[in-house]
Order: C-alpha cells, then sequence, then structure tokens
C-alpha cells in the first residue's frame, strides 16, 4: 500500500477576512453562504434546513462523522434516509442501474468538499464519483459543511490541496478502514448554480480532509 505524507500548509484556517471574501463570492455565484464559530451550531443548522420527511442522503464525509450527522440524519424517523438503503446494496448493487439512481437523485444530499477559492470556485475531489453526481444536478438540494482550512487562494492551489493534503489522509483512513489505497479518480469544479439549490455552511473550525 501506498504511503504518503500530507502537506500541513492546507491544514491552517483561513482568517475572518478571507472567510468573508469567500461568502461574498459564493454569494454572486449564486450559492447561499453562512458563516458559524464552532461545530455544535453548525450540526443545529444542518438539521434545520431539512425539512420533516425529506429524503436525505449523506455521502461519506469525515466531516459529518465529526459533527455527528451521519448518525443523526440516518438513525430518526424524522427523515427518509438513503444512506441505509445504499448501504444494504452492497458494492455490486451501487453499481446497478437502481443503485445508481438512488445515489446521483436524493431530494437532499449533505456532504463537505475539498476546497473553496476566494473566487467562489468549489473543488470536490471523489475515488468512485458516486456523491458527485447529486453535487453537479441530480440533487434538488446540496447541503455543504466546510471547515475553514479548506478556503485556498485559486483553483490551481485547490487542487494542489487534494494532491498534497486531503488525498493523502484520504488513503491512510481508506487503508486502516478498508486495507485498500484511495485515489481522487474525479474531481468535480462548481463554477456557479441557480439562487437555492446550494448551501454552503462554513464553520470556522478545522474539519475533516
Amino acid at each position: 500500500m501506498t504511503t504518503l505524507v500530507p502537506n500541513m500548509e492546507f491544514a491552517h484556517l483561513a482568517s475572518d477576512e478571507d472567510i468573508a471574501t469567500v461568502v461574498a463570492a459564493l454569494t454572486a455565484k449564486g450559492m447561499a453562504a453562512e458563516v458559524f464559530e464552532n461545530r455544535a451550531e453548525t450540526r443545529s443548522r444542518v438539521l434545520d434546513l431539512l425539512p420533516e420527511g425529506a429524503e436525505a442522503y449523506t455521502a461519506l464525509s469525515k466531516t459529518l462523522e465529526l459533527l455527528g450527522l451521519q448518525e443523526e440524519i440516518n438513525a430518526t424517523s424524522r427523515y427518509i434516509p438513503l444512506r441505509s438503503q445504499v448501504d444494504k446494496l452492497g458494492r455490486e448493487g451501487r453499481m446497478s442501474r437502481a443503485g445508481r439512481k438512488l445515489l446521483a437523485s436524493p431530494e437532499y444530499v449533505i456532504g463537505s468538499v475539498h476546497a473553496i477559492t476566494h473566487q467562489g470556485q468549489v473543488l470536490i475531489a471523489s475515488g468512485s464519483g458516486s456523491q458527485l453526481a447529486g453535487y453537479a444536478f441530480g440533487a434538488s438540494h446540496v447541503i455543504w459543511v466546510v471547515g475553514a482550512q479548506k478556503i485556498v487562494r485559486n483553483v490551481d492551489e485547490g487542487l494542489r490541496r487534494i494532491w498534497e493534503y486531503s488525498y493523502p489522509l484520504e488513503n491512510e483512513r481508506m487503508q486502516t478502514r478498508y486495507g485498500m489505497d484511495s485515489f481522487p479518480a474525479k474531481i468535480l469544479l462548481v463554477e456557479k448554480e441557480m439562487p437555492g439549490r446550494i448551501s454552503v455552511l462554513l464553520v470556522k473550525e478545522a474539519l475533516g480532509f
């Protein structure tokens, strides 16, 4: 298995000034952006954004794990959790036509991203791409929870962050949990969105990769 060392340059929290710059840029590009002081406030806001009875899919995300949102959303009767349905399919089932449709078009998808630029561009990497279809178009509503260490100056720096920081940490996680390497095979760049679809919750804490 491959051993990679993360570049800790990308672990530092952004300044309040940089966060304000990103909020303005995201808003101008049609994405609702809010800032929270800590993970407790953010967790509460995510649950507020999910109406009772909503069909909700939680993408695999270290950030959601840290906030306890995977368990909260998938173990409650308040929502219709799709994660449990997806998990029951197994790998072969997820790759079937029915499995792909389930993953690609939930009512709500909740997850995180790997970088947001000062210009309001969002980058997400994935090994399989299973969450990217929902993020790009399939989901009616997208909620991203993003630690302030993920703010970068531009797309080039965002790509560096994926390859030099997120990838090594995700690779280590995959090796520990599943005994296999990871690889950012697919990278989505979101430049703009129609207003009302994407919500970005920025947290002034280091969360996820």
